[in-house]
């Protein structure tokens, strides 16, 4: 009779299996770390596109309001100067944007930064009537077509050199911050948005003539901040001790 031969089939040990699961989990982030970082660039390009076509809408309202940003307009020629002549605007600062409706294409998905937690309005008419579908700061003394005029850009920047862990000068309930930034600095982007996983910290501005781009903390301060030219009409009793600008944070 001929005996059977046995197979020894042994099992994976514990440790083993855990070595094969490390191995695969290394082999899928090192297929997915492209993707991710081509992802993140995409958004970053998204916002840009965002500010940019906001430039383009400041430039359109410009056009059809004497030359003038909706900031240094009156409220009845279409702007909101007066309101700006208090101090603690930052709760009002979605209607600047708002004023610009129909110059964006009366598309608010513009106004919200991919890479921000909050959300986009539906529609300028039902539910854009606060800070909490808005991703972008107001300069509001910039001067139409100054390429050292800032209009705008990414909220999650704040003060000193230490990058604050949430959205700098913009509060997360949306009541928004009225900020005089001197233009010495210091001032960093926070580890929000596109400074996420960047100690560094970067972010993305909008300039006077229309032009958008991103910038690192200390480029900000050293190429822009630093050039800027000083706000002059501060709210009586709210004028700043060192030459700043005024920037309303969402």
């Amino acid at each position: 009779m001929k005996q059977k031969m046995s197979r020894d089939v042994s099992a994976f040990t514990r440790v083993e299996l855990l070595v094969v699961i490390a191995v695969l989990m290394v082999v899928i982030v090192t297929m997915l770390l492209p993707n991710l970082a081509g992802s993140r660039k995409a958004t970053r390009i998204t916002c840009i596109f965002n500010l940019k076509e906001i430039g383009t809408g400041y430039r359109l309202w410009a056009g059809d309001h004497g030359d003038f940003m909706p900031p240094e307009q009156t409220v009845s020629n279409g702007g909101w100067k007066e309101l700006l002549g208090n101090a603690d605007q930052g709760s009002d600062c979605w209607t600047n944007y708002a004023i610009m409706a129909n110059e964006l294409g009366q598309s608010p998905k513009l106004l919200v930064c991919p890479e921000d937690t909050r959300r986009p309005a539906m529609d300028f008419a039902i539910d854009f009537k606060d800070n909490t579908h808005l991703s972008y700061f107001v300069g509001v003394s910039a001067i139409a077509h100054s390429p050292n005029s800032l209009l705008g850009g990414d909220r999650n920047l704040g003060p000193g050199t230490v990058p604050d862990p949430n959205y700098g000068y913009s509060p997360k309930n949306g009541k928004g911050n009225d900020v005089a930034v001197p233009i010495s600095g210091p001032v960093s982007w926070s580890l929000k948005i596109h400074s996420e996983g960047n100690p560094a910290g970067a972010g993305n501005i909008l300039l006077g003539d229309g032009s958008a781009q991103q910038v690192s903390s200390a480029g900000f301060v050293g190429d822009w901040l630093s050039h800027a030219e000083a706000t002059t009409n501060w709210p009586a009793s709210h004028i700043p001790s060192s030459p700043s600008i005024r920037l309303v944070f969402p």
